[in-house]
């Protein structure tokens, strides 16, 4: 992996202290078009989740055994033009699950942590790096819950949604961060429900632009965050491309 220098280096630094997994994990894209994505893990346990945010070399995720959930999250060769992978934790990365200030907006702050909610089970993080868009990383988690809890989760992540367009910040391991200009965006999706928003994350006097979107495939919910990590203030989008290959394996082993 490439990075554009000390620069870029200073910039991850100040984003990996944002409170939000699509930048503690994401990849990032050099100047030749071969990013590198974050890696896989198991909460609470976060050993696995990984980020080549602050220069790390991207490990691609390889076949793996283990649970089915493992078995049902994105994998090296599942995804032609894209990287993805699997490795440490970026050690700057915070821990955790955020702290909103605003009640109404602790689902938004949630859902940007170790893992999706409190009542997840277990999640399984990947990190997808586009070899098409150079600077696109993508955070794609697969977590399982109850039924119930599973659709409390959506239906909590629209009204949170709904009600945070002002903003709001959040907290995690001692790092605040900001969000601004919370926005309900049109998304086709497969599975059974979903929500989709974009978002400005700030930290340090760092910001980038966060497209989010939530699909919940029965009592498992995919979450998929996506940010352009070149600093040039793109405002990316979750390749749906992506979004299909992850449900797809998700109904695959999951049924």
């Amino acid at each position: 992996m490439r990075l554009h220098g000390v620069r870029t280096r200073a910039r991850f630094g100040a984003l990996a202290t944002v409170p939000v997994l699509a930048l503690a994990l994401a990849g990032c894209g050099g100047a030749g078009g071969s990013p590198s994505g974050s890696g896989a893990a198991r909460s609470p346990d976060p050993k696995g989740s990984a980020a080549a945010g602050a220069g790390a070399p991207g490990a691609p995720a390889a076949p793996r055994s283990g649970s089915r959930l493992e078995k049902a999250a994105l994998e090296q060769g599942d995804l032609a033009g894209y990287q993805i992978s699997a490795q440490g934790k970026n050690p700057e990365a915070p821990k955790g699950q955020p702290q909103a200030d605003k009640k109404q907006c602790q689902p938004l702050a949630d859902i940007m942590g170790d893992q999706p909610d409190p009542a997840a089970r277990e999640t399984v993080n990947r990190g997808v790096g586009s070899q098409k868009q150079v600077g696109l990383a993508v955070s794609a988690s697969v977590s399982s819950y109850a039924a119930a809890d599973a659709e409390r989760l959506l239906s909590r992540l629209e009204q949170a949604v709904a009600a945070c367009g002002a903003g709001f910040s959040a907290t995690v391991d001692k790092h605040s961060g900001a969000y601004r200009e919370v926005k309900p965006v049109a998304y086709k999706a497969g599975g059974d429900a979903s929500v989709s928003w974009t978002t400005t994350a700030t930290a340090e006097g760092v910001s980038a632009h966060v497209h989010l979107v939530v699909v919940r495939q029965g009592s498992t919910v995919v979450r998929l965050m996506a940010l352009d990590v070149t600093g040039a203030q793109q405002k990316p989008e979750v390749p749906h491309e992506v979004t299909d290959k992850q449900l797809e394996k998700v109904r695959a082993t999951l049924g």
